[in-house]
């Protein structure tokens, strides 16, 4: 296990919030989960290659004792916040949010531009339930082999 003593260890503030703006939340939930990712020994810098260090973060702190067992929808939300953020970096694309959906949050999308729907979020909970069957690794591999 590595360390952490970074910000998972503290209780955060909710991501900057107007009324209703998912836009705003995953911005200000991106900059979070980069800043307690790094703070903690994840190695994330919007590559495909660090989907590895996403996955490394599952396995170790999906457990009684781990990061997950608390705070986990802020975390889970914010960890789809930064795939998404990384494939459109990486491939283009766009978020497709709507605030007068009730869970909003849960069903953020990443429109690429052959019009291929993403959702980061709920991938990010399937990862949380099933394990490495769901990896994100492969998922964003998968998803850079199709569109190379």
């Amino acid at each position: 296990m590595g360390h952490f003593n970074g910000l998972f260890g503290k209780k955060q503030p909710a991501p900057v919030q107007q009324p209703n703006k998912l836009s705003d939340d995953i911005r200000a939930s991106t900059q979070w989960i980069i800043m307690a990712m790094l703070s903690s020994g994840y190695k994330v810098d919007f590559s495909t290659e660090s989907m590895k260090e996403i996955d490394r973060f599952f396995d170790e702190q999906n457990n009684p004792n781990g990061i997950l067992s608390k705070n986990r929808g802020t975390i889970l939300f914010s960890i789809g916040c930064y795939i998404g953020e990384s494939i459109i970096n990486n491939f283009g694309g766009c978020w497709i949010t709507d605030d007068n959906v009730p869970q909003g949050e849960m069903n953020i999308a990443v429109k690429l531009p052959d019009g291929t729907m993403l959702f980061p979020v709920q991938r990010c909970m399937k990862r949380y339930q099933n394990g490495m069957e769901d990896s994100i690794y492969a998922y964003v591999y998968a998803l850079q082999a199709k569109i190379q």
